[in-house]
């Protein structure tokens, strides 16, 4: 059907639609002075803006993240696109800045115009500077070739490591085979040479290129050694501090870890340096996240259960896996708080057999997954 009007007008009244609908909502439910200034906002005034996305701030951290309304988020995110919208000519950073904001926190409701205004603010612009960690070519490789040996990666590993059942490796195979020796089974396996083709095999090892796509582009980055240490915090940083604190001399001391982010969803230029294997839909569903690990040597993920079954690719660096089998789970302690249900209190780099007694002896398999090698977990 013909309307008379160019896309383009149809799409700004769709987008305009749904910003009318949110305010109306977000008045309903008492937030009169966020839609009064964000009003004000889309007529241009910058303080107002940051007003409203202060306000909004404010709710997405009013109690429990699953407990919060939906609307406020995509009130955020509405706040975000007025703040980059009035701040896009005079400095792009802050702008780029408020539109990633508005992609990790807020919700799906203006996702689209979200992205369609990050695609006009370019992340990385040749001289100004912005984008470069100071980290030489030559520095990052050498950070990449650490612990090649063997012999040094059993004196970082959990005790008993590598001295039970090892995770079965295959070459490449069918996805049939996948299927029924393997997927069906509940039984993990590593395979290789299934992301050779990827070209994050070889661009991700140019850090000028990572600087180039996703140097300014601000990402959640988890630090200490894990996220149930109380010393543990999140940090809003670009990309490039994040590459920068991966190799600082005080790197140990304060480790930095990209933890299970949506970076393929956020940084579309990352996305296409990967392709989703078939594996993947074995299941005959849908792809139920793709999520992005980047660290430096250290980074810990404490022992825990997922959901949903894992193809787990690395593309560079390696990554040592210990898999015990769900029908022990009670006999690794999972913790009794709800939100943290899934975790084991055991800490496996120093296990207190007094404490957790029923652990010792427990069996279960490892392996160390190498560089450009895929593991079903």
């Amino acid at each position: 059907m013909d309307t008379g009007e160019p896309a383009g007008a149809l799409v700004a009244a769709a987008g305009g639609d749904k910003r009318a609908a949110l305010l109306r909502q977000i008045t309903e439910e008492g937030g009169f002075a966020f839609a009064a200034s964000a009003e004000k906002a889309a007529a241009g005034d910058l303080r107002a803006a940051e007003a409203a996305r202060e306000m909004a701030w404010e709710q997405l951290h009013s109690g429990p993240w699953r407990e919060v309304e939906p609307a406020w988020r995509d009130a955020y995110a509405l706040a975000c696109l007025h703040v980059a919208s009035i701040r896009a000519g005079d400095d792009r950073r802050a702008a780029l800045r408020a539109l990633d904001m508005g992609l990790i926190m807020g919700g799906d409701l203006l996702r689209a115009e979200l992205e369609a205004a990050i695609a006009r603010v370019p992340a990385y612009r040749n001289g100004d500077g912005n984008g470069d960690t100071g980290i030489d070519a030559e520095r990052w490789m050498e950070g990449l070739s650490r612990n090649t040996d063997l012999a040094d990666v059993f004196k970082v590993l959990p005790v008993k490591s590598l001295s039970c059942k090892q995770i079965e490796r295959r070459t490449c195979i069918s996805l049939e085979a996948f299927i029924h020796d393997y997927f069906l089974r509940e039984s993990p396996v590593i395979l290789s040479g299934c992301i050779d083709h990827w070209p994050a095999r070889t661009k991700w090892k140019d850090i000028k290129y990572l600087e180039r796509i996703a140097g300014d582009r601000t990402v959640p980055a988890e630090v200490g050694k894990n996220y149930v240490c109380n010393e543990w915090r999140q940090d809003l940083i670009t990309f490039s501090q994040f590459l920068e604190r991966m190799w600082s001399p005080d790197c140990s001391a304060n480790l930095t870890y990209l933890a299970q982010h949506p970076l393929f969803d956020q940084i579309k230029e990352l996305r296409e340096d990967i392709v989703v294997p078939d594996y993947c839909y074995a299941g005959g569903g849908e792809l139920q996240a793709l999520n992005a690990w980047f660290g430096p040597d250290g980074t810990v993920t404490p022992l825990h259960h997922d959901p949903h079954h894992n193809l787990f690719a690395q593309v560079l660096g390696r990554k040592y896996i210990r898999l015990y089998n769900a029908s022990i789970s009670e006999d690794l302690y999972p913790h009794m708080e709800t939100m943290l249900s899934n975790m084991s209190q055991v800490d496996l780099d120093n296990i207190d057999v007094k404490e957790f007694p029923r652990t010792e002896g427990l069996e279960f398999m490892d392996c160390i997954l190498e560089e450009g090698g895929t593991s079903l977990l």
